[in-house]
């Protein structure tokens, strides 16, 4: 069955599409990624998307512009898809032998009141590609009394875990989650929880000090920077960081009202922009290796560390999560045959085709919902509901 998986994460910088051919069953191997695509979104859309996300509107232009977004943004997820179909050498007519599952873009996650929101329209995604098209997996999740995340280790146990190894996967989007492999490969005993930020409020700073940038590219200007000792401390005493999973977090926690918080206290007390990205950056390593100590305290030693997303490029951060990890070698998913990149629209191409099989596609245990369900709203395609050969 060939499903294309599109994501945006919390950077709101782009869409990662991958296209997958999966077993027509419940196993996940054999498959195989046939293409793997970047569409990046342009700056004055991230601003947007952004400026929506926290909270920046109000009244009647809010409700405008998320119904202008949540269009906009479907027909962006339906070109996605097309490139990467077409970079799989798929035709617009052969599209009638692939579907979709899209996460869409959040906007709102607020687990703690029973609520989560993510845009791009999948109708239009539909109507643009002809495809079925699976979305809003999250919605089902919180409905049950989940967080609705993280999503993404029912990819994990599916593809990394392993009968004797004890392995966690840590995955680097905007925010770091981490999800604990137990051997044995049984799925209640996996658990997988949000750390903390990982790029979310790096980025954040980059783009309040130079809007023409989206990234400090491999922590070039961390690695300039002191890491400021009284800070840390501070970032380290946020609640969250104490909170025992299941638990999720986004930009409504760590976003850009916490990095302009940070970044006005670096600026009143005389430090440079490279010794905020150097904290936070050493933020993110310790938090990631507090968080291992403190709740997998029963996991024993851990194997194995399988990291994959975007910060994977930022070698100055993978070197302080080894260091604050105590020199734990880490591996990279494209060691067990994921590109690191492609890991999270190939998790959403997976619940997709899951969620067309009519089997699970969550890990309960992970997410703290009531029950083991089917996630995902489906919008038929032109030819109807069916499976795809």
């Amino acid at each position: 069955m060939y499903v294309i998986g599109l994501m945006s994460g919390t950077s709101a910088d782009g869409i990662d599409a991958a296209i997958v051919s999966w077993p027509e069953e419940a196993v996940a191997s054999p498959h195989e990624l046939l293409a793997f695509i970047e569409v990046p979104f342009s700056l004055e859309l991230q601003k947007r998307i952004h400026a929506l996300a926290a909270g920046r509107l109000e009244g009647k232009d809010a409700i405008r512009e998320l119904a202008l977004l949540d269009v906009l943004l479907g027909r962006k997820f339906a070109e996605a898809a097309i490139l990467v179909a077409n970079q799989a050498g798929i035709s617009q007519e052969g599209m009638s032998k692939v579907a979709i599952a899209t996460h869409g873009q959040t906007v709102g996650h607020f687990p703690e009141s029973n609520a989560t929101l993510q845009i791009g329209d999948p109708s239009v995604i539909a109507q643009l590609t002809g495809c079925t098209t699976v979305a809003d997996f999250r919605t089902r999740d919180v409905a049950a009394g989940g967080e609705g995340a993280p999503l993404a280790p029912f990819f994990h146990y599916s593809l990394f875990s392993d009968l004797f190894e004890n392995r966690v996967v840590l995955n680097l989007g905007g925010i770091a989650n981490v999800t604990w492999l137990p051997p044995g490969r049984k799925s209640q005993n996996v658990m997988a929880f949000d750390v903390g930020p990982a790029n979310v409020l790096m980025d954040c700073v980059i783009q309040q000090t130079n809007p023409n940038n989206r990234f400090d590219r491999d922590g070039r200007l961390a690695a300039q920077g002191s890491v400021q000792s009284e800070w840390l401390k501070e970032m380290l005493d946020d609640p969250y960081l104490e909170r025992h999973p299941p638990k999720s977090t986004g930009r409504e926690h760590y976003g850009p009202v916490e990095a302009q918080h940070w970044l006005d206290r670096s600026r009143r007390e005389g430090k440079s922009v490279e010794d905020l990205l150097a904290t936070l950056s050493e933020f993110t390593a310790v938090a990631i290796s507090n968080a291992c100590a403190k709740f997998l305290i029963d996991a024993g030693p851990i194997d194995r560390m399988i990291v994959g997303g975007g910060g994977v490029k930022n070698s100055h951060l993978i070197d302080g999560i080894s260091s604050a990890s105590g020199g734990l070698t880490l591996d990279f998913m494209n060691d067990h045959g994921v590109p690191p990149d492609a890991a999270e629209a190939m998790a959403f191409s997976l619940m997709g085709r899951n969620a067309l099989l009519g089997i699970p596609n969550h890990l309960p245990a992970c997410t703290g919902a009531s029950e083991e369900l089917v996630l995902g709203e489906i919008v038929p395609g032109r030819a109807g509901l069916k499976v795809y050969k």
